[in-house]
């Protein structure tokens, strides 16, 4: 094995290992807050799809490819390819609009009750479910397309036809189809994103104008801390500029795939690295900066008198 195949097996293995524990803590806090009985705010809600949807991004990608690096090239079927990058893809997109999600929810939450907002707090709150399961039904049929064309590496098909990505292949097809089929998978994606700045907007403005106002407050009083819900903004903030961030660079090494008929290899690697970063990040900027994980403490000590503070 070369040293750059090794050097970037073990890249991998950490990426993946340093991934999974985040999302797993995350998952124990979300389930622990289910059976302390605390009471759920719709932001935990969405939390935990997000986690779910994470875990599937590293789990169905950093795992084949840290096989792949260390030299284990042909251990998927046809069928375990179609899978592999079909569960990625799927879990891949419903992180982006439960990220999405998780800053709508949140704009409303801390907006005005004076603000165009104000009749959403009430009604918004009783359809996180049924926009999380929408989310993930969307994602789940959009990504049939990925059926279509991923294949393994040695079937009966025409290798010249296909595009290499270490342990799976995609078949070549007309360029026309290739960017219809792109386009189709960037719209949501693309809906998503515009929506994430917009409101990210939104909740800056919001804050702005409340520390203007709160000014004279915090003269008045040192030791003033923030609340829970702006902290929480802050927090979602956070995340949807670090999504924005690992997006753009995934969504380059996208058109690249699509232009260039056999992408490099070290390309191929590092925008398999790309794709985990968000994965990978996220659980940690929740676990530092979310006020409910300080306030699952709180319900582990009490869980019968645990009254969480709502964000929504």
């Amino acid at each position: 094995m070369a040293f750059r195949d090794l050097a970037m097996a073990m890249v991998y293995l950490v990426q993946t290992l340093i991934a999974t524990l985040g999302n797993f803590f995350l998952l124990c806090h979300c389930t622990c807050l289910h059976f302390t009985k605390c009471r759920l705010r719709s932001t935990d809600l969405i939390l935990k799809h997000l986690v779910i949807a994470n875990s599937l991004v590293i789990l169905f990608r950093g795992i084949p490819e840290t096989m792949a690096a260390f030299g284990l090239r042909d251990f998927l079927s046809d069928l375990g390819c179609k899978l592999v990058f079909y569960v990625h893809r799927v879990g891949r997109g419903v992180s982006i609009s439960s990220t999405c999600l998780l800053s709508v929810f949140q704009v409303i939450t801390i907006s005005p009750r004076s603000s165009r907002w104000a009749e959403l707090k009430l009604t918004a709150p009783k359809h996180v479910s049924t926009f999380s399961i929408l989310c993930w039904i969307l994602h789940m049929l959009l990504n049939t397309i990925v059926l279509m064309y991923v294949t393994d590496r040695w079937g009966h098909k025409n290798i010249t036809y296909r595009k290499e990505f270490g342990y799976c292949s995609t078949i070549r097809q007309q360029k026309s189809r290739t960017i219809l089929h792109a386009a189709v998978m960037f719209l949501p994606d693309a809906l998503c994103v515009g929506l994430m700045l917009w409101t990210s907007s939104s909740m800056i403005s919001i804050l702005y104008r409340h520390k203007l106002r709160m000014q004279h407050v915090h003269k008045s009083n040192l030791t003033h801390r923030s609340s829970p819900e702006t902290r929480a903004t802050k927090t979602i903030i956070l995340l949807v500029i670090t999504f924005v961030y690992f997006y753009s660079l995934s969504a380059i090494f996208q058109a690249f795939f699509t232009l260039y008929k056999n992408p490099n290899s070290l390309l191929v690697n590092v925008a398999a690295l790309v794709s985990g970063g968000y994965p990978t990040v996220s659980p940690f900027l929740l676990m530092k900066h979310h006020p409910s994980i300080s306030s699952l403490l709180d319900c582990l000590r009490n869980a019968k008198t645990c009254n969480v503070m709502r964000i929504m």
